[in-house]
């Protein structure tokens, strides 16, 4: 393994070295020494590395922005947010294939880290690149259906104290979950007022839907733990004794939060309505671990997932400055026009679902 870091491109994601690599390492494992260590690739908020050390075991170090970078209002704190999602999914669901938390803590200079076991495998998305370019079927049935089962089984732990929303009592949170899902919407429009983002729709008509939609959302009356970031890149697979893939991993749980166990029906379906497949495998794995095999979705249910991907494609849209992807710029250019499309697309589809206002 050689010692190396990605390029830079997120102004959230710090730059590794050796010297902050060991620190960190000695910090977690008194004693250990890095034998070596290498970038990991996925999502732009913290740097992650594969750490092998020289007695033979190997960690993953996540560290995240420095302090002073100009975050969303949910990201703060969301580093020692993923060390309380592991720990308790390790004591309360272990079953659930998510990484073992060695420590965590605070560098010198303030910013949040944590060191983990190493999951095996790869994301999802490896596989269906690798079966795309080679003309193969779509391998990930048997790995979104375990999905599904998993998450059933984190859907049955619930908020400690009832609360909906982040768990900190700091980021958006509510007593009842339209309280904190309009908390957690409102937090995202005054982040793009903050960074002077124009959004491709008035604030106030996604604030109108959303109360046009509050019966809806009073309906989820206890606060499941749901991860939230369930895209494929975030799914871990390995080739099972037979060939076929199988789940080895759910990374990244540093945006879980208690609410409606729906919000994971949102990512894991990304950019496409999961209503609209029936078969979907995760879907199928689900309702088998639930019990509620061949379950049609309600009505409510349907307006319900249409306003959590209204808010998946607002903080995605509102993220993307933070991010140091400029608007105009030709390199991120595809990217805008997509989660404008998605954003607006949601908002259609949600208009001709609502009842209408009072």
């Amino acid at each position: 393994m050689t010692v190396g870091q990605r390029k830079h491109t997120s102004p959230t994601r710090r730059t590794l070295d050796e010297g902050v690599v060991g620190r960190l390492v000695e910090a977690a494992v008194p004693g250990a020494e890095v034998g070596g260590w290498e970038a990991l690739g996925g999502g732009e908020f913290a740097a992650v590395a594969r750490v092998a050390l020289r007695d033979g075991r190997e960690l993953v170090l996540k560290v995240g922005p420095a302090p002073g970078v100009t975050l969303l209002a949910y990201e703060r704190g969301m580093v020692a947010a993923e060390a309380r999602y592991l720990t308790r999914l390790g004591n309360e669901a272990p079953q659930v294939p998510v990484a073992t938390l060695h420590a965590d803590g605070e560098d010198a200079d303030g910013g949040e880290w944590m060191a983990v076991s190493l999951l095996p495998g790869k994301p999802l998305y490896h596989y269906l690149d690798a079966a795309r370019e080679a003309g193969e079927a779509d391998p990930s049935g048997p790995v979104r259906a375990a999905l599904g089962a998993a998450c059933a089984r984190v859907h049955a732990l619930s908020s400690p104290d009832g609360s909906f929303g982040y768990d900190d009592g700091v980021r958006p949170h509510g007593a009842t979950w339209p309280e904190a899902y309009c908390a957690i919407i409102e937090a995202l429009l005054a982040d793009a007022a903050a960074w002077d983002l124009a959004l491709p729709a008035p604030a106030e008509q996604i604030r109108a839907l959303i109360r046009r939609n509050a019966d809806v959302l009073a309906h989820v009356r206890r606060p499941a733990l749901v991860h939230f970031d369930l895209w494929d890149g975030n799914v871990l697979a390995a080739p099972g004794p037979d060939g076929a893939l199988e789940l080895s991993g759910l990374v990244d749980g540093e945006r879980f939060l208690y609410g409606d166990p729906l919000i994971d029906f949102v990512s894991t379906a990304l950019f496409r309505r999961i209503e609209s497949e029936p078969g979907h495998p995760f879907l199928a794995g689900y309702r088998a671990a639930t019990g509620e095999a061949g379950r049609a979705f309600t009505d409510g249910e349907l307006r319900r997932l249409t306003l959590y991907r209204l808010h998946l494609y607002l903080l995605m849209y509102v993220e993307m400055p933070s991010r140091g992807k400029r608007r105009g710029a030709p390199e991120h250019a595809e990217r805008w026009e997509r989660l404008e499309a998605a954003l607006l697309g949601e908002i259609a589809h949600l208009e001709k679902l609502s009842p209408e206002e009072p």
